[in-house]
């Protein structure tokens, strides 16, 4: 609950897009960053401070910072965005700094962190910093924790990381349109050891889901179970980048879901033991080797594999369904029904009509692009991990 007074200290951290309240005492607002290329892009190394392997995230790029004193600060903006879901399909979305979902923040355990957010939507907006432990105020919870960030105001979030791992970000204000908009993004926290747990290669991505109509590009927000497109990075097959590793290589893969259902995320050719949660790290006693973990709703998981098998190895939710996205969404079943009667009465009204299903649906995967005819219509993810 809210006190009047507490709610007018939480309120002294708002201020217009063009001036910050004395909290941060008149310091200015970083640039904020912004991109709409989706290509993967090189991770940021770190240049001072500890030494970390920093993340790659597929399909998208990690938010730069500066540093102000102690504090590293960040500046994320909400704004409208059009994503590319995949060659040829552009959906208009919300999200951060041109892109949805928003750049992945990385920190290490121990950082004073400032996160100014700007809203530039036409509604409020928040925050929340999920899986982390940080001060109430700092929660990001609109009419609970902080006011809401009304349009074309910046709010200013200020914490000291207690802890390393691998989080969320999300809106907790009007959040089921916001979210099902594209505005979410990954936090991860390295720790201060750099001898910890290190890997080779380390890799994210969050998976959201979306309902567009065919010929439309914009998601219905209220659905809630009947989706069409299971992306990850609000990309789908075959716009996916693969993950390229080399043989020997200690891999990681961060995975965060906020679908609204569970995901079987399955890799071929290698087993790996799911190393971390959005709740800590996992301890060596309480792995155990998998080749598929279920990824529920609102989390994270990450795993850690010895990528010690070569070739291109499929990665891919177990549901069939998501697997096969929007080319297995309510489509009817005619094996054994002779349709070549009715197909030739109706290629009169549409010459380019291609009736099939009497044996199987694969034939759907084969038309279209090289890509698409090679791997066959695949993807709430189905990308290789890439093993030279």
């Amino acid at each position: 609950m809210i006190s009047r007074r507490g709610f007018l200290g939480t309120a002294a951290v708002l201020a217009s897009a063009t001036a910050v309240s004395g909290r941060v005492q008149a310091a200015s607002i970083p640039e904020a960053p912004s991109t709409k290329t989706t290509t993967m892009q090189p991770p940021i190394f770190p240049t001072n401070g500890p030494d970390y392997q920093p993340v790659v995230t597929l399909n998208g790029w990690t938010l730069p910072w500066r540093m102000n004193g102690d504090w590293k600060e960040f500046h994320l903006v909400a704004e409208p965005v059009v994503r590319e879901f995949a060659p040829g399909m552009k959906v208009n979305l919300w999200g951060y700094n041109g892109q949805a979902p928003g750049p992945t923040i990385e920190a290490v355990e121990g950082d004073k962190v400032r996160i100014f957010v700007t809203n530039k939507l036409r509604e409020h907006t928040t925050v929340h910093w999920h899986g982390m432990l940080l001060p109430n105020g700092m929660d990001g919870v609109g009419g609970v924790t902080q006011p809401h960030i009304e349009p074309g105001q910046t709010f200013v979030y200020e914490f000291e990381i207690k802890h390393s791992g691998t989080f969320m970000y999300h809106p907790h204000s009007d959040e089921m349109v916001q979210m099902a908009m594209g505005m979410m993004g990954m936090f991860v926290v390295h720790p201060r050891d750099p001898k910890f747990r290190r890997v080779d290669r380390d890799f994210v991505f969050i998976m959201s889901a979306y309902l567009i109509d065919p010929g439309t590009s914009l998601p219905k927000v209220a659905e809630m179970t009947d989706f069409n497109m299971w992306t990850w990075n609000s990309r789908v097959f075959p716009g996916i980048d693969p993950m390229p590793v080399r043989l020997g290589d200690r891999v990681r893969v961060r995975m965060g879901n906020l679908t609204m259902t569970n995901h079987p995320i399955h890799l071929h050719g290698h087993r790996f033991s799911v190393s971390c949660t959005d709740g800590g790290w996992v301890p060596d006693s309480a792995q155990w080797p998998e080749s598929t973990v279920d990824v529920p709703v609102g989390t994270i998981r990450a795993f850690d594999m010895l990528a010690d098998n070569p070739g291109d190895w499929a990665f891919h939710c177990h549901k069939t369904h998501h697997a096969m996205n929007a080319m297995g969404h309510d489509i009817k079943n005619f094996i054994g029904v002779d349709k070549r009667d009715l197909a030739r009465q109706v290629r009169k009204l549409v010459p380019d009509l291609d009736a099939h299903g009497k044996r199987g649906h694969g034939r759907y995967g084969r038309n279209g692009n090289a890509a698409a005819r090679e791997h066959a219509a695949d993807d709430d993810g189905l990308r290789p991990i890439r093993t030279n």
